[in-house]
């Protein structure tokens, strides 16, 4: 079981892996909300340990007025844990996070019963959870998983997967043996968008549609003039393009042909 100053110098160091804004010790110490909610947390979690639950309590009330993160004092957190920018993060009681864990702002990892046993979430080694997710209930989610930004996640995570949307979906499954070959993983901005995908491929469909609609109504608006027919190119309404829709369906019969 390592020192409390030990695990507290290896949670000020994982800053500067995972934060390039971060320039020095002291900076970190003294600025970075997520550190000081960390640091409160090490101290009441002690305490809860051994049931000195009020003062558990109290400190961690202190350090959430102080740093703008929630963490309940009887969650269980591991080494090197970063909270990026801090504000509006929750933790619940029963949590259990692994080593190597990143969260960025406004996560929440909540409970869904009130039920007394656990209720919050088991987070794996290297988790990775974007700005505004939450995950919520007694699931797992395993080593190397990565959380979209905003997604909601409710039911258990495999190991090296990728969660989006809402409720989460998982996108992406990395390959055995490779859950984080380049160490941290922070380049959620690269994780696929099933979302947008699909609305890229509705409103391409949309176009061809769009298109099949207007050709259609041009033919039949059109359907009295003759393409052959000079009277009907000066005088019938639309008849060029009378002329232009005949010899394209003429085109189209001799390449079919």
């Amino acid at each position: 079981m390592p020192s409390f100053w030990h695990q507290w110098r290896e949670d000020v160091g994982s800053v500067f892996e995972r934060d390039p804004a971060a320039r020095n010790w002291l900076e970190v110490v003294l600025t970075y909300p997520g550190v000081h909610a960390l640091l409160f947390h090490r101290v009441s979690h002690w305490l809860w340990r051994h049931n000195w639950r009020f003062g558990a309590r109290f400190l961690a009330f202190i350090g959430r007025f102080f740093s703008n993160v929630d963490i309940h004092p009887g969650a269980s957190i591991g080494a090197r844990f970063f909270i990026d920018h801090g504000a509006g993060v929750v933790i619940g009681e029963t949590a259990v996070i692994g080593d190597d864990v990143t969260l960025y702002h406004g996560v929440t990892l909540g409970g869904t019963s009130w039920n007394k046993g656990k209720r919050h979430p088991t987070l794996g080694n290297g988790v990775m959870i974007g700005a505004g997710a939450k995950v919520l209930g007694n699931i797992e989610l395993g080593d190397g998983v990565r959380v979209g930004a905003n997604s909601v996640v409710v039911e258990d995570v495999p190991e090296g997967c990728t969660v989006v949307g809402i409720p989460g979906k998982v996108v992406h499954i990395r390959e055995a043996g490779q859950l984080n070959p380049f160490g941290i993983d922070l380049d959620h901005h690269l994780i696929p968008d099933p979302v947008g995908k699909a609305m890229a491929c509705m409103m391409e469909r949309i176009d061809v549609l769009e298109a099949m609609v207007t050709q259609k109504s041009a033919e039949e608006r059109y359907s009295d003039c003759e393409a052959d027919n000079q009277v009907c190119e000066q005088d019938c309404p639309g008849g060029r393009v009378a002329l232009n829709l005949t010899s394209k369906t003429t085109t189209a019969t001799r390449l079919m042909g």
